[in-house]
């Protein structure tokens, strides 16, 4: 009787998963062949002063759409170096960035929202005592990924990878200075 009652059972489930319910929506059309990312990488240079509270405040153009499920990842251009064919070549890291100075320690931090990015200093320390080769014309880059596309395998610590998943090349990035 209780293989019975087990056949019986098993037959209802099978009975109840295999119905299907009413038709959903259809889909928006994608495009064919593309992968639907719309990411922008943005270059900014500005100098961290007394006046502006040592931070720099770059408000997203209307040109730049940003989403509030959007990542937004700030890289700093911390040196350059040459390449084996006497080239210069950029050298990128991934914000925040803290330096061990004489003074104390030094952190290169930013914040966002989906209209700005501000990026600001942060020490146990006077700000005032740093050299101008830690304040003046320091340039970031601000890459702007859709939330699906942040997640996963992509090495976002990588400003070459970012770029290259975002199919954005060095020559369409377009570069501000901040007064």
């Amino acid at each position: 009787m209780k293989k019975l009652n087990l056949f019986f059972g098993a037959l209802v489930t099978i009975f109840f998963i295999s119905c299907e319910g009413p038709q959903g929506p259809a889909g928006f059309d994608g495009v064919d062949g593309e992968s639907g990312l719309i990411g922008q990488v943005v270059d900014i240079e500005g100098s961290f002063t007394l006046d502006n509270d040592y931070s720099i405040f770059y408000e997203f153009p209307q040109t730049i759409e940003v989403f509030d499920t959007d990542v937004v990842l700030v890289y700093m251009l911390w040196e350059t170096t040459e390449d084996s064919n006497g080239d210069l070549v950029d050298i990128w890291r991934l914000m925040p960035q803290t330096r061990i100075l004489d003074q104390g320690l030094l952190q290169y931090n930013f914040d966002y929202t989906f209209f700005d990015v501000s990026i600001f200093l942060e020490s146990d320390f006077d700000l005032a005592t740093l050299q101008a080769g830690d304040t003046d014309n320091q340039v970031f880059r601000i890459a702007i990924l859709p939330a699906d596309s942040a997640t996963g395998k992509l090495d976002t610590s990588n400003i070459i990878s970012v770029m290259a998943h975002l199919g954005v090349t060095e020559d369409s990035i377009q570069k501000v200075t901040l007064d």
